[in-house]
């Protein structure tokens, strides 16, 4: 399918990928910093914002989605950035389109199976009453018990839309819950591998990069370097924007 997307800035053509229950939207602020020098794409990927829902979450889905969006842009080649769900997608695309990709940034996700813990998530949203009168004060209540981290639920609500009478998700939860499997996991296709420029960025106090997985990244990416934005748990590029800029923006301007 061909994502919904915005679009930004002129030069080099720049993709950002959101992560699981993001949009295109959470890139706001790098897209702004990146943009007077760089074409930024910042699309929805499918089941997220205004893109399509399709029940297929696989990765290989996702990485025909991005193809087809940049076709639809006319972009033969590009340098793409995702961030855990959108950077397992990135890495896709990279090992099944390795000329289309000019550079790669992998942010805070590892090319490996995750246990199921964000399905409680999944469970609480498709859990909120959407009645006609629900307040977003409303929502967060319902969805404290499994999610009390107040920051994560204010990211999560960032996708109810309370426009109608009855408020309603801006995610295909369904084809969501039913894709967690997959999502949680990764594969490449036998002897795939991406040649060209790879940098994966790790939040500090996150853990969802491990010195055991870098050897099975530099089996898939040869040249991938690995830098360690500070300050910053998972959410790398929200929690310490300009630590991750500083490290982001040299790797972009990079030749070869």
């Amino acid at each position: 399918m061909i994502l919904a997307s915005t679009e930004a800035g002129e030069g080099p053509p720049l993709l950002l990928l959101h992560g699981l229950f993001g949009s295109g939207q959470n890139w706001g602020a790098i897209r702004r910093a990146l943009a007077p020098r760089f074409r930024v794409l910042t699309p929805d990927l499918r089941n997220h914002g205004a893109s399509a829902r399709a029940a297929a979450m696989t990765y290989a889905a996702m990485a025909d989605d991005i193809a087809e969006t940049l076709d639809a842009a006319g972009i033969v080649r590009a340098a793409v950035l995702g961030h855990s769900m959108g950077g397992k997608a990135a890495m896709a695309f990279a090992l099944a389109h390795p000329g289309r990709v000019e550079r790669l940034v992998v942010a805070d996700i590892s090319p490996v199976r995750y246990p199921p813990a964000l399905r409680g998530y999944v469970e609480a949203m498709q859990a909120v009453p959407l009645r006609a009168g629900l307040t977003r004060k409303d929502a967060d209540a319902a969805l404290t018990a499994a999610v009390p981290e107040a920051g994560i639920r204010a990211f999560l609500l960032q996708n109810l839309r309370f426009e109608a009478d009855a408020p309603d998700w801006r995610l295909g939860l369904a084809e969501i819950a039913a894709a967690m499997p997959e999502i949680e996991d990764f594969s490449a296709p036998p002897g795939a591998r991406f040649d060209g420029p790879v940098l994966v960025m790790g939040g500090e106090r996150s853990g969802y990069i491990r010195p055991e997985h870098h050897a099975l990244f530099r089996t898939l990416f040869p040249r991938a370097r690995f830098v360690t934005v500070p300050g910053a748990g998972h959410w790398v590029h929200a929690e310490n924007p300009a630590g991750f800029l500083a490290l982001l923006e040299p790797f972009l301007a990079e030749g070869g």
